[in-house]
């Protein structure tokens, strides 16, 4: 079976409507995870820390589709800005 790492991360935003960061510098990295599971519950407690500053966000960043480059990109991967 396949390895599907997950990164979270997250930070704050220069407009809650964008995903620009304010400060690419000040990223936090809370981890990579082994599965979507662990993955999801760390964004959430990260998100749910932060839930008082709507310019804070965090994201769950799929690794395992950047190492597959053979494999499609969702509908929303295409999408871009």
């Amino acid at each position: 079976m396949a390895q599907r790492l997950h990164l979270v991360f997250g930070g704050e935003l220069v407009d809650p409507q964008k995903t620009v960061f304010k400060d690419p510098s000040k990223i936090h990295i809370v981890g990579i995870f082994p599965d979507y599971q662990s993955a999801y519950q760390a964004w959430k407690a990260e998100a749910q820390r932060t839930v008082d500053d709507a310019h804070m966000r965090y994201f769950i960043a799929h690794l395992h589709r950047l190492r597959d480059e053979e494999a499609e990109a969702s509908p929303t991967e295409e999408l871009g800005d």
